[in-house]
């Protein structure tokens, strides 16, 4: 199962998720971005700081909304992605498409200064 959490943070939507990311729980990952999309901030990081596991869907998910708010022009990133799951990003380049940043606070700044 997985949460997720959004707030506001230095000017950029900030969602957390905390738990597995699998094939049942990724369209509720998939529902908060959507809603927070819908919202049209400047930017939207990903706090992976206690994303346990990701699959495919999950995947799936970031690259998805990454693509979605690529065309609604809104800034989208990661960060406090585990060395695991980080690693699985490389293997498949998400690292190359998708930006991450090693903490919040780091992403907040960076992605809240883009715009």
């Amino acid at each position: 199962m997985v949460e997720v959490k959004t707030k506001v943070e230095n000017r950029v939507t900030v969602v957390s998720v905390h738990g597995e990311l699998d094939a049942s729980s990724a369209l509720i990952l998939d529902n908060a971005l959507e809603g927070v999309i819908a919202q049209k901030p400047a930017a939207v990081v990903v706090d992976c700081s206690a994303l346990e596991y990701i699959s495919s869907p999950g995947i799936g998910v970031f690259i998805s909304r990454h693509g979605e708010c690529e065309e609604k022009q809104i800034s989208f990133a990661l960060c406090n992605v585990s060395q695991k799951i980080n690693n699985v990003f490389k293997i498949l380049g998400l690292d190359q498409v998708v930006k991450i940043y090693a903490t919040t606070d780091e992403a907040t700044t960076a992605m809240g200064a883009s715009y």
